[in-house]
């Protein structure tokens, strides 16, 4: 079962806290996490990228100039795409990439990519992760004295005070424990999150 150092606030260790094996201690295969990323890209795109073909611009309907005789290569219409403004060859076309993949292969690629960080010791777990105002100052001293650079940050519930304090820090993300995915956990170095939250993952994926 893993063990973790459980920190307060100024980066010094009051205990330890002991992981469910069964979400942090999952074997990691490469494949399974690869696969639900390309899954979760294609999700993002909006598959409207679209180009017009020699049929659907308009004019073009009066043929340039005579089939034989003038020396010139033979045209058809001023609407080819070897002519400037004409179609265009093979261009994109409005499509859908959604993938299908299993929700237990996505459960089970979420706990792989959770296992990898604590494995990693990229998984840091604050006693309460709590600010007292909003001031982004506040948040990156935290984050120095925790000596984290690309950073996932992930509560338990909606913490104004923290949101709104991380929104300017580049390289830093703010999550809510239901918006945990595989992509950001492996986009980002570090995770970092308060006890509390910890239970409800564990929770949400018992």
């Amino acid at each position: 079962m893993p063990i973790v150092d459980v920190f307060n606030l100024d980066s010094e260790v009051t205990g330890q806290l002991e992981l469910s094996d069964a979400i942090f201690g999952v074997p990691v295969k490469s494949h399974v996490l690869h696969e639900v990323v390309i899954y979760q890209l294609a999700k993002r795109r909006a598959g409207t990228a679209k180009t017009k073909g020699r049929s659907e611009i308009r004019g073009g309907g009066k043929k340039p100039w005579r089939q034989k005789g003038t020396g010139r290569a033979r045209a058809g219409t001023s609407r080819s795409p070897i002519w400037r403004g004409g179609g265009t060859i093979h261009g994109p076309q409005p499509r859908d990439y959604e993938m299908r993949i299993p929700k237990k292969v996505r459960r089970l690629a979420l706990k792989m990519a959770l296992s990898q960080k604590v494995l990693d010791s990229e998984f840091k777990v604050i006693d309460q992760l709590k600010l007292d105002r909003i001031r982004t100052r506040d948040f990156v001293d935290l984050l120095d004295r925790f000596e984290l650079g690309k950073t996932l940050v992930v509560l338990p519930e909606p913490d104004e005070m923290i949101e709104k304090s991380a929104r300017n820090i580049p390289n830093v993300k703010v999550l809510r424990s239901e918006g945990l995915n595989v992509y950001d956990l492996l986009d980002y170095h570090a995770v970092i999150l308060s006890r509390e939250c910890v239970s409800r993952i564990e929770e949400a994926l018992a």
